[in-house]
């Protein structure tokens, strides 16, 4: 004889369940070097004109680090504001993900660091390299831990000291590289998800434009093929993301792309036929922060306030591997 069991209850019980919730960017904020390097004096040193650096990288300004500061500092330092700006406390974190290519030693990571730093004692901590689009993926695993329950609080940072790793005398690339650091503080969110989906992409087939070999330590790279394939991935990645998050380019109140090159920000924007307006630029006064571009970016536009509650932010950042990505973000907490 069958035993009938009756699934009534179950059902009872997942519709009374409360309705999923997403992740929202509860604040964010920034954290950098004191010392400020001007493109006329990086110019004197390559030996070009005092204009030379600006008109071909938007670049006027830079901050850099002084031989006795670490990345870690500064990493906490901008998640700790974040925590603040949140009303969060360092024991309400229990993820903290850390987006750079130059932590201050190859082990351990700077996340664990930069968790103890915090005193976000219950908080499991790791590094993303995935260059200057780590922020970005980092923000997509972050929020996807918040949107599954798994985090009810994750911190995720962006910081590079590009300095480090950048050769004073190479033109292509000690006029755009610089440091600083960037954080954004992630929680649950009642509603549909306001962090994406977010486009990830990737292309081995063009590692060497940009590299940072273990013999030297020294960034290399190929400006004029980076600049083609940058301007191409984000143009197609921003496509994909509005799609994915189901609006129109017309619905998004500010396109927020890695600072990689004035250059850059203004062709994809062309491509795109995007009034400039609506392009966040913060690159003349920071230069090219690596992993710390987005969040600083975003920091720099609500400063200014160019960022409201409920405006959509599209987020697109580009970096060696190659990697790009892209997501629609909706600003604020509720």
């Amino acid at each position: 004889m069958t035993a009938f069991v009756s699934l009534e209850p179950e059902l009872k019980a997942r519709l009374q369940a409360p309705p999923r919730a997403g992740a929202a960017i509860a604040a964010v904020a920034t954290s950098v070097p004191e010392r400020v390097v001007s493109s006329v004096s990086i110019g004197a040193r390559l030996g070009v004109g005092e204009d030379w650096i600006e008109r071909r990288t938007g670049i006027r300004n830079r901050r850099v680090a002084d031989d006795s500061e670490r990345l870690e500092t500064h990493a906490a330092q901008a998640a700790r504001l974040a925590l603040a700006r949140a009303g969060m406390k360092a024991t309400d974190v229990d993820l903290v993900i850390v987006a750079t290519t130059t932590s201050d030693e190859l082990m351990p990571g700077a996340a664990p660091l930069v968790a103890h730093a915090l005193g976000a004692t219950a908080a499991g901590a790791f590094d993303v390299g995935s260059a200057c689009t780590g922020f970005l993926s980092a923000l997509a695993v972050g929020a996807g831990q918040v949107e599954a329950g798994r985090s009810r609080c994750a911190v995720v940072i962006g910081a590079d000291f590009m300095s480090r790793v950048t050769d004073p005398l190479d033109r292509g690339t000690a006029a755009v590289f610089a440091d600083g650091a960037g954080a954004a503080v992630l929680v649950r969110a009642p509603g549909p998800a306001r962090i994406g989906p977010v486009v990830l992409g990737a292309d081995g087939a063009g590692a060497d434009h940009i590299r940072v070999e273990r013999s030297d330590q020294t960034i290399r790279m190929r400006g004029h093929e980076t600049f083609r394939e940058a301007v191409a991935r984000l143009t197609l990645c921003t496509h994909q993301a509005v799609r994915a998050a189901g609006v129109t380019l017309d619905e998004v109140d500010l396109f927020v792309y890695h600072q990689a090159n004035g250059r850059i920000l203004s062709a994809v924007g062309e491509r795109l036929a995007v009034d400039p307006a609506r392009v966040a630029d913060c690159i003349g006064e920071y230069g090219n922060t690596g992993a710390a571009t987005l969040p600083l970016a975003l920091a720099e536009s609500e400063l200014a306030g160019r960022l409201e509650p409920g405006h959509k932010v599209l987020l697109g950042a580009f970096g060696a591997g190659f990697t790009w990505g892209a997501g629609v973000v909706e600003w604020g907490c509720p």
